[in-house]
């Protein structure tokens, strides 16, 4: 009679040397693979960031020669923008925004980078808000995009520009936190011809979207200072309609987040602007 261990062959177990080989190859392979891995991802790295380059400097040109503007292009290139912030917010509980900012730098398009900037700020408020002030070139087009935390992950919240907000003047924006315990912020455009011609704008992120509170009029002689007292913006008035570069009668508004509202707490008339000392 046939032993059974006959009829039926029985696998004899690796040998301990030659699981040491395999594991020794193993290990080769996975430190062979990982320079390679490094070299992927700086790889995807830098061809995202020649493509925003170009995605800017097409968004930029576009608006300094009048063509139709689509927001596929541009939300292409907010798109990256917005991998590189969330990436940067969620990898520390304590992000060093000077740190991120200088990444941001080295994306501009132009040289010299004239009217082009990237820029995380924070808003007030807990848990931690930001907001990145997104201008592609001199002229616009320009963003605002602002980030909230779920889980300890940050991801796209809210967003402004002219194709969400139509009366958006998207145009060499900068923004100015003027809470510390919500998140409501100003943005000022413009202001970059030799009148300091701008318009200014309140908005408030209630946890989905940005809420527009107010907006000013196209103000010449534009200035603007925040504090912990509110919102101080001087401008003209009244301009000297034969005379453009002269003001009448300069005057400073006070505006405050108070009690769940954007107010106006005070105006104060200036005179008439100084002329400068030749």
């Amino acid at each position: 009679m046939n032993s059974i261990c006959f009829r039926f062959r029985i696998a004899r177990p690796l040998s301990w040397r030659r699981v040491v080989s395999l594991a020794t190859a193993a290990g080769f392979s996975v430190l062979a693979f990982m320079p390679l891995a490094r070299c992927l991802r700086a790889q995807v790295k830098n061809d995202s960031s020649a493509e925003f380059k170009q995605l800017a400097a097409e968004l930029s040109a576009a608006r300094l020669n009048g063509t139709v503007e689509s927001e596929i292009p541009q939300e292409k290139a907010l798109g990256i923008l917005d991998e590189l912030a969330c990436s940067f917010l969620s990898s520390s509980a304590l992000p060093d925004l000077d740190a991120a900012n200088q990444r941001m730098a080295n994306l501009v398009s132009h040289t010299p980078p004239v009217g082009e900037n990237y820029r995380l700020v924070r808003l007030g408020g807990s848990p931690a808000v930001y907001a990145l002030v997104v201008n592609f070139g001199l002229g616009g087009p320009a963003a605002v995009r602002i980030y909230a935390a779920t889980n300890g992950r940050y991801a796209l919240a809210a967003r402004i520009d002219h194709f969400v907000e139509r009366d958006f003047f998207d145009s060499d924006i900068e923004l100015i936190p003027v809470s510390a315990t919500e998140s409501v912020f100003v943005t000022a455009a413009g202001r970059t011809d030799d009148l300091s011609t701008g318009m200014f704008s309140a908005w408030r992120f209630d946890g989905r979207r940005a809420v527009l509170l107010w907006n000013s009029d196209l103000l010449q002689q534009s200035n603007y200072e925040a504090d912990r007292n509110g919102f101080h913006l001087t401008y003209c008035a009244q301009p000297d309609e034969d005379h453009p570069a002269k003001c009448l009668k300069m005057t400073q508004d006070l505006y405050r987040w108070q009690a769940g509202e954007w107010k106006r707490i005070e105006t104060n008339d200036l005179g008439p602007a100084k002329t400068p000392a030749r």
